[in-house]
């Protein structure tokens, strides 16, 4: 796969297809398992998906872990771009609303979820939104691609991919739920 894309910002070219729908499928239902047993079954598991992919990925492993556990788990949302440390200092902080995550994290087990952990700052802003509204039991992250290059120490408990890459390539991860399709793409920018 050779095709060159032109974008606002760059051209990138597209150099391979890392994960078919399929893939995608089986590899979210490994993890529903590997949830349901890291929490010895999921009562007091919550999942809370970032914005923009982490949330269909938390809704759709909410619906298989129902259908392992025979009951229904919590799954909610979390916006975090006031917490990212890439936005302008200037000026007060704003707030989240209490509740806006759609339960109670107090006191659960949070599988945090996004699609591809990269540096790490996307997953600080994500803890720092999390806390502020209550206080989980425990934290684990969930990522459907692992690409390396972290600049804070954080870790993924549950990986669904770990693809080593380059600082000139670029995972895209598409979901039906935002993109019309599924499928996962290493990318590359082109000068």
């Amino acid at each position: 796969m050779s095709e060159t894309i032109g974008t606002a910002t760059h051209k990138i070219r597209e150099k391979g297809r890392l994960m078919s729908a399929s893939e995608i499928e089986r590899t979210l239902v490994r993890l529903a398992h590997e949830i349901v047993e890291k929490h010895d079954g999921s009562k007091n598991v919550g999942l809370v998906g970032i914005k923009r992919r982490g949330v269909p990925l938390a809704q759709r492993l909410g619906a298989m872990i129902e259908k392992i556990e025979k009951h229904p788990v919590d799954t909610g949302v979390l916006d975090i771009s006031f917490y990212r440390d890439d936005l302008s200092t200037d000026g007060p902080r704003p707030k989240v609303t209490t509740g806006a995550i759609g339960f109670d994290v107090t006191g659960r087990d949070i599988v945090l979820m996004d699609d591809v952990l990269y540096t790490g700052r996307t997953i600080r802003a994500a803890l720092d939104a999390l806390f502020d509204q209550g206080r989980p039991k425990s934290v684990r992250l969930l990522v459907l691609i692992d690409r390396g290059h972290r600049e804070l120490p954080i870790e993924a408990t549950f990986v669904g991919r770990t693809v080593q890459t380059s600082q000139r390539e670029i995972i895209e991860v598409m979901l039906s739920e935002v993109d019309g399709q599924d499928q996962v793409l290493l990318v590359e920018r082109v000068d």
